[in-house]
């Protein structure tokens, strides 16, 4: 057993080099050990067997737990007390006793198993001191690698680490490209069937958020403010802003000179349409400002949860929009139930989601 003496010196050394804790290698690795033999020799679960490591000699034991008990009726997991008393002169009935089994293959299963666990190990840890450096980094915007699709996901490559982009956060019709570089968000560290992993979007109106924090500086100062985001990511989006300085324009920091800075944001997204809206303390003037590009005629607050809008009979498919998009992206932005009447009638109603 020599060689396993200096395997376990090994697994002190490679954890120490790693910072893997040992006894969660040594707990894993019997575990290990078990399985494999359980499944090389077609042991059953039932049989009560463990695998204990001497974590100083370096020695595998193979231990059969049996309970004493009167009459045995399970020779695997039961031993009578005049046999248990053999091994333990002490020991009672309805008390478990200990038998060291022989096994000439418990050293060569060992060395297998050993190999499998300490390189997964290994790999759990680099992928949680990974995850580690990423925790405080949710809602920032890396450059992601495209590498592959997998299944209903698309995965990239953020430094060392892989992330994941779920079908539903992906925007609409956008193809990417293996080895092509993308700007993400990175959404979530959750829990799924692999364990934990980066979840990143393209989708999320945080995304357009972040990038115009990351293109506008007055925003990323404080001078201009954020104040809401309706999204339907690849085809139009509203956002609205305040300004809290006098004298400088929200709309117009966005937009940027000779549109500049809109324009980057939009070829980010490809065919995406920003509505840049001013925000107004008044709900009224911030339900107009919502329904740009189209000039309104009135509105009225009903119920403080809804908004009724007219509008002249030229304005009307510009309020709407194509598919009812217009008044649905303001009632969204603005948190109100938006009812647009023309001169003759109630023309379409939109409730925030």
């Amino acid at each position: 057993m020599a060689v396993l003496t200096e395997f376990v010196v090994a697994i002190n050394q490679i954890c120490s080099e790693r910072g893997l804790d040992p006894e969660k290698i040594y707990s894993t690795l019997e575990s290990a050990i078990l399985h494999a033999y359980r499944k090389e020799f077609e042991i059953p679960e039932e049989h009560c067997l463990d695998v204990e490591l001497d974590r100083q000699e370096g020695k595998f034991k193979m231990i059969a737990r049996k309970k004493v008990v009167k009459k045995v009726k399970d020779k695997e997991c039961e031993i009578n007390k005049t046999e248990a008393q053999k091994i333990d002169p002490s020991v009672k009935e309805g008390e478990t006793v200990e038998i060291e089994m022989p096994s000439e293959e418990l050293g060569r299963i060992a060395a297998q198993a050993a190999k499998q666990v300490i390189h997964q190990s290994i790999n759990e840890a680099e992928k949680e001191a990974i995850l580690e450096e990423f925790s405080g980094k949710v809602g920032e915007v890396f450059t992601a690698l495209m590498q592959r699709m997998q299944r209903d996901r698309a995965v990239f490559e953020i430094g060392k680490a892989n992330a994941y982009m779920p079908l539903e956060e992906s925007i609409p019709g956008e193809f990417y490209r293996i080895g092509e570089r993308y700007k993400v968000l990175l959404k979530d560290i959750a829990e799924t069937s692999s364990g934990r992993d980066l979840i990143i979007s393209r989708a999320d109106p945080k995304f357009l958020e972040a990038l115009f924090e990351m293109e506008v500086p007055e925003i990323s100062s404080g001078v201009i403010e954020i104040k809401g985001v309706a999204r339907e990511a690849g085809s139009r989006s509203k956002i609205a802003v305040s300004s809290n300085q006098e004298g400088v324009d929200p709309i117009g920091s966005c937009v940027g000179q000779r549109g500049i800075r809109i324009a980057n944001i939009m070829g980010e997204l490809g065919e995406e349409r920003i509505d840049i809206i001013e925000w107004d303390d008044e709900l009224k003037k911030f339900v107009e400002n919502a329904l740009s590009p189209a000039k309104i005629n009135s509105v009225k607050i009903k119920d403080d949860d809804m908004a009724i809008v007219k509008v002249d009979e030229d304005q009307l498919s510009l309020a709407i929009g194509k598919e009812g998009q217009n008044v649905r992206l303001a009632a969204k932005l603005t948190g109100m139930k938006i009812q647009v009447e023309g001169p003759e009638n109630v023309e379409k109603v939109a409730e925030p989601e």
